[in-house]
């Protein structure tokens, strides 16, 4: 009987019904401790992982018999992948079904950080005083307004359609343009990240992080922002100088922020609690029931395929 470990308290019923006749150990309490996962995977065939979620080498070293990594996410920075692979262990993620929840957030917080709706709604809630009238509390619209997209992967492709479709034009920096169906549809032109962060009003990071993305967006690129220009964030904390960020934000080099990630989740550093321009989310871009099911077939599903011989379908090394 094969044997899966998994991490974290995700969604079940898929595996079981996926993966049936396999040994699935779950976590009574939430999660498991690295204690408690070293005790426990000493015989596993496969381990799921879960983002923001480390998955130690200590772990790893426990579990002789490991032969792969199945990641309940997209992004797999919390794997040592140069680890594994001398180890010969496949390592899969799953990205599709984050694509639409992650880009509609990204939406959703374009459109609270411009409309100044988080602001307004913690003044309102909060009891503060507030001046209503017709030339009082404006705030900035979306349509007409260029989008920057940084990273025009799936996610960003799926954003992309958003903000067409509420009145916004396209720019994007990626490894490599994308396809001419695909820019023509969107009407999105390619250009340099100088030219992106100098020309749009809003900038949304969409790549994953890698060494090259670690801390891309520090205080040179956030000088190269128009100071009417928004921020946002549904990537990876670190893929900003949060540092940097903030005393962007403090001295009004750009207009405001909206951030679903932070550099060292989930500790958030109160100077952007602070700051009336900024709307702040807990990582909740995949976070919906229908996702977090979907993520949980999709992971099972790479662990079938890879144990019936098949690559999977999600592999990533």
């Amino acid at each position: 009987m094969k044997k899966v470990l998994i991490m974290l308290g995700v969604p079940r019923q898929q595996f079981e019904h996926i993966l049936k006749g396999w040994e699935i150990v779950y976590p009574v309490s939430g999660s498991f401790t690295d204690e408690e996962l070293i005790e426990k995977v000493s015989d596993v065939d496969a381990i799921v992982t879960v983002y923001g979620n480390k998955l130690s080498n200590e772990v790893i070293d426990a579990a002789p018999n490991l032969k792969m990594i199945a990641n309940f996410g997209a992004g797999y920075d919390n794997i040592d992948m140069a680890y594994v692979g001398k180890r010969g262990i496949v390592v899969t993620n799953s990205p599709d079904p984050v694509t639409e929840p992650t880009a509609e957030l990204a939406m959703g917080l374009m459109i609270s950080v411009a409309r100044r709706m988080g602001e307004m709604n913690n003044i309102l809630k909060n009891k503060e005083e507030l001046q209503w009238g017709v030339m009082r509390n404006l705030s900035t619209t979306l349509v007409g307004k260029q989008l920057g997209i940084v990273g025009m992967g799936a996610i960003g492709k799926a954003l992309a359609r958003r903000a067409v479709a509420s009145g916004m034009s396209i720019v994007y920096h990626n490894r490599n343009e994308v396809d001419e169906q695909t820019a023509n549809a969107l009407d999105a032109k390619y250009v340099s990240l100088e030219e992106l962060l100098k020309t749009s009003d809003v900038v949304s990071l969409n790549m994953p992080l890698t060494a090259d993305t670690k801390a891309m967006i520090g205080q040179e690129q956030l000088h190269q922002m128009k100071s009417t220009s928004y921020l946002i964030n549904t990537a990876r904390g670190p893929v900003v100088d949060e540092e940097a960020l903030i005393k962007a934000l403090e001295e009004n080099v750009i207009a405001g922020a909206g951030l679903d990630v932070f550099e060292n989740e989930p500790n958030i550093p109160d100077a952007l609690k602070e700051l009336p321009n900024v709307v702040l989310m807990p990582h909740l871009g995949t976070a919906t029931h229908e996702t977090r099911g979907e993520m949980s077939a999709l992971v099972a599903q790479n662990i079938k395929a890879y144990f019936e011989g098949m690559t999977p379908p999600n592999q990533v090394n």
